[in-house]
């Protein structure tokens, strides 16, 4: 089905900065690439990667330096001489686990062993809110708009403040979230008038219209309807933000995916998966009606799916992907001329990252391309059955159990051809780490090439470093 190409308005795409982040240089050249397929906005989500000052600085990243305000301000500049808006993400209320997991702050969560949720009624919350909220409007002169997320607010009114609050008649958790990013907002719209504020929409979704028209949210905020799915219902999300514009906040965003969304671990993307998602947001777009004013849409690439889970597929092997949506939203429909544009720009076969191979050019087609293709290799190496279930090989499993193994009664001519098998792998799966510690290194800093190949690489080559160990001592028990 073709649909009309996406309304006018913000294309913005997502920079989640709280896991990988790019080391600056890299960061201009994506810049670049955005600016070439008709990017005209990013939706930067610093968190611990903000230079943050005076009582905040504890919030700045130490496994690696967080920006320099030099650097901040460098990216604004190269964005802007592209045409496009530099939109900042501050989380006000939920995902606040870079904020809450201090010590320092451990007063401020809504619950104890909830690391993400802010407590709403104490007066130091707001502050809190307000004082990161400064330094970053501080940082980006003559900014226009803030996100203020207020997502995912998990256990909210579970805390001992809220349950005493909500014991009241009449007060509900629906209440309670509303009253504190109203509150976040009116001091907002106090500090800087003219600042227009977006938010995450899904606290909002079970939301009567009427709830939202008593909230006082209305005239203050632009709800951002996120869904990220390949089969995302257009009909309840049209009806969604038909309820939104009925309620009074006729000003709303989309936000779509290109990484970061198809599981926490992910490492190699799926570009048809999040084409998918895209061609459904544009039905949705086609049939909103003239009521509802789509002021654009936010291509989110989640790195992390919170401050403390893993990371999920790098930016170079989701370019492709992203590449691929970006034009199917300005044509309205996913064919052979948006493959062909994609291959042609991106100087690629396919729009299927997984189908890259090594390069023979000398310097890449695009930013990050080389490394991509290497974590390709990489990737399919460390998933092939020989490889990831090697302690299920025959000759293990026959002659190398746990039984054999305490026991330390092995045949070696056996144990010494698994032996060979396991270091060929383990040779050959090192010489692709080291390849992709180098190229990786370029672009990101050495803390993440650390976490990465300890998110992917360790937990498949252990089994077979302990296979080989085992086997060195059990064949000195068994050889004269």
């Amino acid at each position: 089905m073709k649909c009309p190409p996406w309304p006018k308005g913000k294309k913005l795409v997502h920079l989640d900065l709280k896991g990988a982040p790019p080391r600056v240089e890299y960061l201009h050249k994506l810049i670049e690439l955005f600016s070439e397929l008709g990017v005209n906005g990013l939706l930067v989500e610093y968190e611990d990667m903000f230079p943050y000052e005076g009582q905040l600085k504890l919030l700045q990243a130490t496994v690696h330096p967080a920006y320099s305000r030099e650097e901040v301000l460098s990216m604004q500049e190269l964005a802007r001489s592209k045409g496009m808006e530099v939109i900042p993400l501050v989380q006000t209320f939920g995902h606040m686990e870079f904020v809450l997991k201090h010590p320092h702050m451990w007063n401020l969560r809504e619950a104890g062993h909830c690391v993400g949720t802010l407590n709403p009624h104490k007066e130091d919350s707001l502050k809190l809110v307000m004082e990161m909220l400064r330094q970053v409007v501080e940082l980006h002169p003559g900014l226009n708009t803030l996100h203020i997320g207020a997502d995912e607010v998990y256990m909210l009114g579970e805390g001992e403040e809220s349950k005493l609050w909500l014991a009241s008649s009449g007060h509900t958790v629906e209440q309670l979230f509303l009253s504190h990013v109203t509150k976040v907002a009116k001091a907002i719209k106090e500090a800087w008038p003219h600042m227009t504020i977006i938010m995450w929409d899904d606290m909002m979704r079970g939301m009567s219209e009427a709830t939202l028209k008593a909230s006082g949210l209305v005239g203050l905020v632009q709800p951002m309807l996120w869904d990220y799915t390949p089969n995302l219902d257009v009909d309840k999300t049209v009806c969604l933000l038909e309820k939104y514009c009925s309620a009074g906040m006729s000003d709303v965003w989309a936000a779509s995916s290109f990484k970061g969304s198809t599981s926490v671990f992910t490492c190699v993307c799926s570009t048809q998966r999040h084409l998918d998602n895209h061609l459904q947001w544009l039905k949705v777009a086609a049939l909103l009606s003239a009521a509802v004013s789509l002021k654009g849409i936010a291509i989110t690439g989640w790195q992390r799916y919170d401050h403390l889970s893993v990371l999920c597929e790098l930016l170079p092997v989701a370019l492709p992907s992203l590449a691929a949506c970006l034009l199917t939203l300005l044509h309205g429909q996913f064919g052979a001329e948006v493959s062909s544009r994609v291959s042609e720009k991106l100087g690629i076969p396919s729009v299927e990252v997984s189908a890259l191979g090594s390069s023979s050019a000398a310097d890449s087609s695009y930013p990050g391309r080389r490394l991509a293709e290497l974590i390709v290799e990489l990737d399919s190496l460390l998933n092939t059955d020989d490889v990831r279930f090697f302690e299920n090989n025959m000759f293990v499993r026959g002659w190398l159990s746990p039984y054999h193994r305490q026991r330390k009664m092995v045949t070696p001519l056996i144990c010494m051809q698994a032996h060979s098998q396991a270091s060929t792998y383990l040779t050959l799966i090192q010489q692709k780490v080291e390849a992709v510690r180098e190229e990786m290194v370029r672009l990101y800093p050495e803390s993440t090439v650390q976490e990465w190949i300890e998110e992917h690489v360790t937990p498949v080559t252990a089994p077979l470093r302990r296979i080989t160990e085992d086997i060195n001592v059990c064949v000195k028990e068994m050889v004269p």
